[in-house]
C-alpha cells in the first residue's frame, strides 16, 4: 500500500511516460495481464490506456490489473491509469525506482 508522499512522488514520474498497453473492446484476456505482469517486473510503473469501446471503465480495468498483477493503483484519470508494482527482480534492483 502506498502513502500519499509516495503516491505524489509516482505521479510526478508517470506524467512523463507514455502508454504501452491498450485496453479495447475484448475481455482483459490471462494473457493480457502476464503482459502487463512482465512490464511490471521490467519496469515498475507502467501507464495503460482505455479505449472508448472497450466494456470496462478505466477505475474498473486498474482494479482489475491491480488485483491480478499485484500492484497498486497510483492514479486514475480519464481514460489512463498508473499501476506501480516494486520488482523482486534481483538483475533489475539496481535500476528501481527508491520512494521516499
Amino acid at each position: 500500500m502506498l502513502n500519499s508522499k509516495q503516491r505524489a512522488f509516482l505521479k510526478n514520474l508517470g506524467a512523463k511516460i507514455q502508454p504501452i498497453f491498450q485496453i479495447g473492446k475484448n475481455e482483459i484476456s490471462d494473457n493480457m495481464i502476464k503482459q502487463i505482469s512482465d512490464a511490471l517486473t521490467a519496469h515498475e510503473l507502467i501507464k495503460i490506456s482505455v479505449l472508448e469501446n472497450s466494456p470496462y471503465t478505466s477505475r474498473e480495468a486498474a482494479d482489475i490489473m491491480a488485483d491480478k498483477t499485484g500492484a497498486d493503483v497510483v492514479l486514475v484519470v480519464g481514460n489512463r491509469f498508473l499501476l506501480y508494482r516494486e520488482t523482486q527482480d534481483k538483475k533489475r534492483r539496481e535500476k528501481r525506482i527508491i520512494l521516499p
